[in-house]
């Protein structure tokens, strides 16, 4: 009974990394050990590994398209009250989506310089057609739906996206007249949530057999293009908290960085620890009330954020495409990059508050460029771990463009952010938000 326990209390994170470990260690027994081709390929590879992994990646696609369309729906109509904000919300919602087309853009480069990819030889094992690149004026044009239900069928992200967006904005609009829609699409979005985290609990099983068909058939070969996808990640997340967000502060405010970091540092543990930015919430704004941010901006920005500004998933996914396309001898233009920037940025919006749901988006970012979305497989074992991460870099530009915007509006007290004096708003006076 007490061993049963333990079980029950280990995290779906931690379960992921065991069903990666696991999956890894008998894909290389298999690699090295197994000679018959009966049992190795034909019964496990191609049948028992392929079932499990495979039915998950279904499962993963399944979730794609409604999960987006309604999260987009949903977080567009919600910031209904831009209008009585005014400069406050339009300067946050552009800074949000500034940082994140930074974010995507910072993990191409990366990717494209250290190819983590390379040396993954995946052609083989993907159960996908690689697509080749479409130009300029026809990835514009097939932004436009022609037909939203088509695209919505067709799993077209692009055009669902920007239906999505429209729905959202007339949600907004219109919100008097047209509640009853927004409560459908509130709780179909409630709905796809719950499917999400059902879904996701079948993740160690697919990552298990995923891992063990990909290093049956590639070996030690595969560790170090999955060690330097690792790096990438990890550079490109350093990058954009330690570099791209105090260069936005010292340029658009002329404040310390390092004050900002004394005390939020905390914030970033508490964030890396429960790998959801909707959690630190109620910490994030405390330690901006610390840092004399008044709390008529940050109670509309740091909730927003938490909900459309995702720079960590971006990185990740930014680095993903590159893996997968290095992967694949998939060799993407420049419109293809233009491509994976633009949806990243909209799918920060679809992406909901669940530790490791970025992973489920990346599917849509995967599908705007024609890439197999095997691949995944092969990164979802250690997502957990740069989960944790990206979430304390989120948080962080969650409070740095809070600052910025607060800082623009006048209703920074620099005397508190600098330390010269005590912050006027306590801690009870945050918990009521």
């Amino acid at each position: 009974m007490a061993m049963m326990a333990k079980i029950k209390k280990i995290s779906l994170g931690n379960w992921m990394l065991i069903g990666m470990v696991l999956g890894f260690l008998l894909g290389l027994i298999l690699n090295f050990y197994v000679t018959n081709p009966f049992i190795k390929d034909v019964i496990l590879i191609d049948n028992v590994f392929y079932l499990g992994g495979t039915g998950f990646i279904r499962l993963m696609k399944m979730l794609v398209v409604p999960l987006v369309f309604f999260s987009i729906v949903v977080g567009v109509a919600s910031i209904s009250d831009i209008k009585k904000i005014g400069a406050i919300g339009g300067r946050t919602i552009l800074i949000y989506l500034v940082t994140t087309a930074l974010a995507v853009s910072i993990a191409l480069l990366i990717s494209s310089m250290i190819k983590p990819g390379v040396g993954l030889n995946m052609i083989g094992i993907a159960q996908g057609n690689v697509t080749t690149n479409a130009t300029l004026t026809d990835t514009v044009l097939n932004i436009i739906p022609e037909n939203p239900f088509s695209s919505l069928a067709n799993g077209d992200m692009l055009p669902v996206i920007i239906f999505a967006l429209l729905i959202g904005i007339i949600l907004a609009k219109l919100r008097e007249e047209t509640q009853v829609v927004n409560d459908f699409f509130t709780q179909a979005n409630t709905i796809m949530m719950e499917m999400t985290r059902i879904v996701m609990k079948f993740a160690p099983i697919g990552i298990f057999c995923l891992m063990a068909r990909t290093f049956a058939s590639l070996g030690f070969g595969g560790l170090l293009p999955l060690a330097k996808y690792i790096g990438c990640v990890l550079l490109g997340l350093a990058i954009q908290a330690f570099v791209v967000y105090p260069s936005l502060l010292v340029i658009f405010t002329r404040l310390n960085p390092i004050q900002f970091f004394k005390k939020f540092i905390s914030v970033m543990f508490f964030a890396f620890s429960s790998s959801t930015s909707n959690a630190t919430i109620p910490l994030n704004l405390e330690k901006l009330s610390e840092l004399g941010v008044s709390r008529d901006v940050s109670s509309f920005t740091i909730p927003l954020g938490a909900t459309i500004n995702m720079d960590g998933t971006a990185i990740m996914q930014g680095c993903a495409v590159m893996f997968a396309a290095q992967a694949y001898g998939m060799d993407l233009g420049m419109t293809a990059l233009l491509t994976v920037v633009f949806t990243a940025v909209m799918a920060s919006i679809g992406t909901a508050g669940v530790p490791s749901v970025g992973l489920i988006t990346l599917t849509m970012v995967f599908n705007s460029v024609g890439l197999p979305v095997d691949a995944i497989g092969v990164i979802m074992g250690i997502d957990h771990i740069l989960d944790m991460v990206r979430t304390a870099v989120n948080v962080t530009g969650d409070a740095i463009c809070t600052i910025i915007v607060a800082f623009k509006n006048k209703s920074v007290d620099l005397d508190i952010f600098n330390g010269r004096k005590e912050p006027t708003e306590t801690w009870d006076d945050i918990t009521q938000f």
